[in-house]
């Protein structure tokens, strides 16, 4: 197996609300592909969006309501993105888990969670750079 992630799938109640957050985020739906689902390039990797019956039924597995014990983590190139990220995720409907805050490993962070509920945390780690095309690196 390589060492990657290729799609993260987040189950959703409401696929048409989920998008419209997601989009107020300033994500690009996949024009191609919109049949009970939507796909958002993610540099490198692509966030999908399954309504939950259908993951459900598609995977055999029951899941359990948001938020799970997985949540999900965009890293920004300052301070200041964080800021601005928490805020885009308040306005599209979101709700602010953790406002942003000195982290104990010395980086700004902090959480929201989606309409459905799923966490994602928003953190600058200056000790994990951002490639210009968005990939992240751990450091040396």
């Amino acid at each position: 197996m390589e060492p990657r992630i290729s799609i993260i799938t987040v189950a959703t109640d409401d696929l048409d609300r989920a998008v419209g957050f997601y989009e107020a985020m300033g994500l690009k739906r996949h024009a191609g592909i919109t049949d009970g689902v939507a796909f958002f390039q993610m540099g490198g990797a692509i966030l999908g969006l399954f309504p939950r019956a259908d993951a459900e039924k598609d995977s055999g597995v029951t899941f359990a309501a948001a938020p799970s014990a997985v949540y999900l983590a965009y890293n920004t190139r300052s301070d200041a993105e964080v800021d601005e990220v928490l805020a885009a995720a308040e306005k599209a409907g979101g709700r602010i888990v953790k406002p942003a805050g000195r982290a104990f490993w010395g980086g700004w962070y902090g959480y929201f969670a989606d309409a459905d509920g799923h966490v994602w945390e928003v953190a600058h780690n200056p000790a994990f750079p951002i490639a210009e095309d968005g990939t992240i690196s751990l450091p040396d």
